[in-house]
């Protein structure tokens, strides 16, 4: 078997390419362990492992060590650093604001400017992130600003 990484051009997204005789049933398994991977993750809530979906969270969080995954209702706790987040999700619409914060860009609502070039972004659920400046140009090269 061949694996040939190629980095895109800026502007396109990720894309994986199969190319195979056949497509046996340890392929399929790999297909299906690297979508899924890429749209569901393992998270902690009173104990339990949930299986929560990208599209359900609004922001991570890094408190005392810890980080967590706030949806519109709960708050979950993620057994990772947060740059470990931002590396996996970087292809998606997932964003870096602070150094204690990655924010799903799909789930902001509006931004407010504030003053020495920070925001605040108000989320789809009411939760307001501010956005550090030094993170705020990357904000702005993302959304298209």
């Amino acid at each position: 078997m061949k694996i040939t990484i190629e980095t895109p051009e800026h502007g396109q997204e990720d894309e994986i390419i199969i190319r195979c005789a056949a497509l046996d049933e340890e392929l399929l398994q790999l297909i299906y362990r690297l979508k899924m991977g890429r749209e569901l993750l393992p998270v902690f809530l009173d104990e339990q492992i949930v299986m929560l979906p990208l599209k359900e969270i609004y922001y991570f969080e890094s408190v005392d060590n810890k980080v967590f995954a706030y949806s519109k209702k709960e708050v979950y706790e993620v057994r990772k650093k947060l740059y470990e987040l931002e590396q996996a999700y970087t292809g998606q619409d997932f964003l870096r604001v602070s150094k204690s914060a990655i924010v799903h860009l799909a789930k902001i609502s509006r931004l407010k400017p504030l003053f020495n070039g920070r925001f605040e972004a108000v989320l789809k659920n009411g939760e307001k992130i501010i956005i550090s400046r030094q993170y705020a140009v990357a904000m702005k090269k993302k959304l298209g600003l």
